[in-house]
C-alpha cells in the first residue's frame, strides 16, 4: 500500500481568489491531501485576519473532502516536513513569478531534501489576478464579482466600507 501524498499550498490569500481557488482545484485532485496554508507573516499588514482568510477558504472549498485548512508562521519546509508532506504548490502567473519561486523552491529543498516543488501555470482567465489587485479594487468601490468567490464578495464589501 502506498504512502498518502499531501502537498501544500502555502499563501497569504488576502483574500482568496478565483485564481487560487483555480489552483487549489486543480491541485486537489493531483495529491491525496492538500493543505491550504494561511501564512503569518509580520511583515505584512492584511486586510484580513488569518482567521478570516481561513474562514473564507473553508467556505470556497468545502466541495473539496481532501483540502484541509490552517495556518502556519515560520519556515515552509519545516512545517511541510511536520505535515508529512511531499511537496509545495505554487502557482504562476508570469515569468517573473518563476524566479522567485524557483530561488524559493532551491531553498526549501536544501532545507528539507524529501520536499519537491511544483508549478501550476495559472489559467490564462486568471493571470491578471491578485489579492492585492482584489483590494484595489475593493478598496476604490469597484464591484469584485468575478474575482473573488460570490460567497465572500459581501464580506470584503463591507471590510473596504469600514475603512473608509
Amino acid at each position: 500500500m502506498s504512502k498518502m501524498k499531501t502537498a501544500i499550498y502555502p499563501g497569504s490569500f488576502d483574500p482568496v481568489t478565483l485564481g487560487h481557488l483555480d489552483i487549489i482545484r486543480r491541485a486537489s485532485v493531483m495529491f491525496d491531501r492538500l493543505i491550504v496554508a494561511v501564512m503569518h507573516n509580520q511583515n505584512k499588514h492584511p486586510m484580513f485576519s488569518v482567521q478570516e482568510r481561513m474562514d473564507f477558504l473553508k467556505r470556497t472549498t468545502d466541495d473539496m473532502p481532501n483540502v484541509v485548512i490552517a495556518s502556519f508562521g515560520g519556515l515552509l519546509a519545516d512545517y511541510a516536513w511536520q505535515q508529512g508532506a511531499c511537496a509545495i504548490v505554487k502557482g504562476l502567473r508570469a515569468v517573473s513569478d518563476f524566479e522567485y519561486e524557483f530561488q524559493m523552491a532551491l531553498a526549501n529543498r536544501k532545507l528539507n531534501p524529501e520536499l519537491d516543488t511544483v508549478f501550476l501555470m495559472t489559467s490564462a482567465e486568471h493571470m491578471y489576478l491578485s489579492s492585492s489587485v482584489v483590494k484595489d479594487i475593493a478598496v476604490h468601490g469597484g464591484n469584485v464579482t468575478g474575482f473573488v468567490p460570490d460567497g465572500i464578495i459581501q464580506d470584503i464589501v463591507r471590510r473596504t466600507r469600514k475603512e473608509d
